[in-house]
């Protein structure tokens, strides 16, 4: 079992250099375990390929259609970003060092995988993988 965040996710369907070592992994997992935002943030990945110019709308599409059935098949294991999870993050940032950078999104991710017992995560967030320590959690990359 792994966790992963939008920019791993998002290495499954969009072709890019660790793409094959991704789903290689992913498909060895019995689970891949993710925070209920990586939905929102994955199809809004989508539609910048698609608003820049990188993507046709049928690709646009056909990648939207995909991570639709893997969701339905039972692909990803959701976690939920409920109110403890938000107000855990929100409180994060009263002890965190002032000299890490974190965007809120990177912060619920990594506050989801603490919540939910994990020790690494698997992010190509340059931002993401500095500040997962400050979590006690491994920064992890497949390559």
């Amino acid at each position: 079992m792994i966790f992963c965040d939008t920019s791993a996710l998002a290495k499954f369907y969009v072709q890019e250099t660790e793409s094959a070592a991704i789903r290689r992994r992913f498909d060895k997992e019995d689970e891949v375990c993710v925070s209920e935002l990586a939905r929102v943030e994955l199809v809004a990945v989508f539609h910048r390929r698609l608003r820049e110019g990188k993507w046709s709308r049928e690709v646009f599409d056909d990648a939207v259609q995909q991570f639709w059935q893997d969701d339905i098949g039972g692909y990803w294991t959701w976690y939920p970003v409920d109110a403890l999870t938000l107000e855990a993050a929100s409180k994060a940032y009263v002890t965190l060092s002032p000299s890490v950078f974190l965007r809120s999104a990177d912060c619920i991710h990594l506050i989801t995988a603490v919540r939910h017992n994990h020790s690494a995560v698997f992010t190509y967030d340059a931002h993401q993988t500095l500040a997962a320590t400050e979590f006690g959690l491994v920064p992890s990359v497949v390559t």
